[in-house]
């Protein structure tokens, strides 16, 4: 069975007001549209024909079509023209244990000083539809950020010499960093980054500015010099595991996470920031940006291989006068993001067009999908762990 699902893009601050109107063809709305969810998460679930919520969907008609209770995953739209909070998400123990603590705690699930609302993971992948994407994501390695913070000169020395040695830590630096003791350490880093200049780092000094515009001496801002700055081309992904501080900056993507709502903030942002929380989720291990770049299955077909049971991704674009023969496993959700296609399930015969930014929910009792026109659309669905083999099926014919 195929399902059309619909929603109405969230309204964050943080949001374009642009992008998604351009993927979609219309009108822009004039108030920011940041993110366009298409799942069965509770906060904001998508909707179906017949008026149902994908949730309720899946209570009255799961057992009928195979497809689960929940999902396990949930797929967005966002486009991004101002910096996400700085963050991280929990380990599924993590998130277990810290659920359970607060709710024994009676501390309410919508509380602005709730930290644990539920009691899973959050693994994220985006991938680029934008000409660029640009994001933050894990922490630099220690030599670079040495070489950037002394060029800041006296005014960062607090923060260079907690970062000499071979023992330095850097939870311990961003702890200090986020920290009452460091406020005014860390206005003038700021002020010492927003005014200096260095051929090596002139894009990370370029965000501070950016940044010390919207989040005046905001913390994460110093938190931000200790991250990797990323910018995807698009087509490439950022994959972001249990632990790894990161926020996206700008641009348009297909993002696929575990449904959860769990995160632990570090700066740009009025919310709820618990330190100590952080530092206990956190992995400080300094490396590469973590950039998914896809795997072709078959022509057309790029998978992302990421670690994770909860979801899987694949692109897939559609060439004029062929069809493409898709094998799905599990509860699935296609989603066009280029030109006019037309999907049709195997064992259904239902057949769904799908224009940019729209989006069908594809019940587990369906073996293959037959899609036809020009275009691009995405498909998730349950991780690798859960799902079968690829077959010879996924290829154009």
């Amino acid at each position: 069975m195929l399902v059309p699902l619909t929603n109405d893009p969230r309204d964050y601050a943080w949001g374009s007001t642009t992008l998604l109107a351009e993927l979609e063809g219309r009108e822009p709305s004039g108030r920011p549209e940041s993110e366009v969810w298409f799942g069965d998460h509770p906060a904001d679930p998508a909707e179906t024909p017949d008026g149902r919520t994908l949730d309720a969907w899946l209570a009255a008609e799961g057992e009928v079509t195979g497809a689960p209770a929940h999902l396990p995953y949930l797929l967005k739209l966002l486009a991004a023209a101002s910096p996400l909070s700085i963050q991280a998400h929990p380990s599924k123990q993590q998130a277990e244990a810290g659920f359970a603590r607060e709710e024994a705690a009676a501390i309410a699930r919508d509380a602005a000083d709730r930290t644990y609302r539920d009691a899973n993971h959050k693994p994220e992948l985006i991938v680029a539809l934008s000409e660029e994407f640009r994001a933050l994501a894990g922490l630099r390695d220690l030599d670079s950020s040495r070489r950037l913070v002394r060029g800041l000169g006296a005014a960062a020395r607090p923060l260079a010499e907690r970062l000499e040695g071979a023992d330095a830590s850097l939870a311990a630096v961003i702890g200090w960093v986020l920290s009452e003791e460091a406020v005014d350490d860390v206005r003038e880093i700021i002020g010492a980054a927003a005014a200096g200049g260095s051929d090596e780092f002139a894009a990370e000094l370029h965000l501070v500015r950016a940044m010390d515009e919207q989040f005046p001496g905001d913390p994460g801002i110093v938190v931000a010099l200790l991250m990797n700055l990323v910018t995807l081309r698009a087509g490439e992904g950022l994959f972001v595991p249990a632990g790894v501080l990161h926020a996206y900056l700008s641009g348009l993507g297909v993002e696929l996470m575990a449904a959860s709502d769990n995160v632990l903030r570090g700066g740009l942002t009025p919310k709820h920031i618990d330190v100590a929380e952080l530092l206990t989720v956190l992995d400080a291990t300094p490396g590469a940006q973590p950039i998914v770049r896809g795997r072709e299955v078959g022509p057309g077909v790029v998978r992302f291989d990421v670690p994770v049971a909860d979801f899987a991704l694949e692109r897939v674009r559609v060439e004029a006068g062929r069809e493409a023969t898709l094998a799905v496993g599990g509860a699935s959700i296609v989603l066009a993001t280029a030109g006019a296609v037309t999907v049709t399930g195997a064992s259904s015969g239902t057949a769904v067009s799908l224009a940019p930014g729209a989006a069908v929910f594809v019940t587990p009792d369906e073996t293959s999908l037959r899609v036809v026109g020009e275009g691009e659309l995405f498909i998730a669905a349950p991780g690798t762990d859960a799902a079968p083999e690829p077959s010879d099926d996924s290829v154009l014919i």
